[in-house]
């Protein structure tokens, strides 16, 4: 069985950042996600494939929200799929700069049109249609509306610390030299302290 070895892994032991803040993570963590705005949630089919897809959260509550909402249609295979097994992944990229999030947790479906309400907005309509039956009609109130609440247990994400350039010669001099290229760095929110964020955002 194949274990973390620093020794063998000089990449992820010189990328791993074990000291910064609880809030300079999530501060990290945030730029990460408003960056990308589009995130792939993925879920497991009974027969144990995985399936992804593009989403976009609606806005957090506050900066110290770590939870992450999906407005989407409940006649789609993705429920059938969390009801299944509710552990998900939801993960970020920047192209651009190459920087990513990876939140593993679990998915609960919240149906309370009043829940839905605050979080709704006329654009969400377009993915969901009027089927003209007088009861589907793409609105707050259509049956098929749902959403998807996300909370993680562990949330890793890695943030460039340079340029597409200077990533660039990173990467080059390393290999010419036999170094171990270090272009960003790694950071792990945990479980303890998402745990607190979430606290800190019941009672606001």
């Amino acid at each position: 069985m194949s274990v973390f070895n620093p020794q063998l892994d000089p990449y992820t032991a010189q990328a791993q950042n074990n000291h910064a803040t609880p809030q300079e993570k999530i501060d990290g963590l945030k730029d990460i996600i408003k960056s990308t705005v589009t995130a792939m949630l993925t879920t497991r089919s009974a027969d144990g494939q995985f399936h992804s897809r593009a989403m976009n959260p609606v806005a957090p509550d506050s900066d110290t929200d770590l939870t992450l909402t999906f407005i989407a249609n409940n006649a789609s295979h993705k429920f059938e799929e969390i009801q299944n097994d509710s552990h998900v992944n939801v993960s970020f990229l920047n192209p651009s700069t190459t920087s990513w999030a990876s939140f593993s947790g679990r998915a609960k479906i919240i149906e309370d049109r009043e829940i839905i309400r605050t979080k709704w907005s006329s654009t969400i309509s377009a993915w969901f249609g009027d089927l003209k039956d007088g009861i589907h009609k793409g609105d707050v109130n259509d049956p098929r509306v749902a959403m998807i609440q996300v909370i993680p247990d562990e949330i890793r994400y890695w943030s460039a610390t340079k340029g597409k350039l200077g990533r660039a010669v990173d990467v080059g001099i390393s290999a010419a030299t036999g170094k171990t290229a270090a272009p960003g760095e790694l950071c792990t929110i945990t479980e303890d302290e998402i745990k607190l964020t979430q606290g800190l955002h019941s009672k606001n």
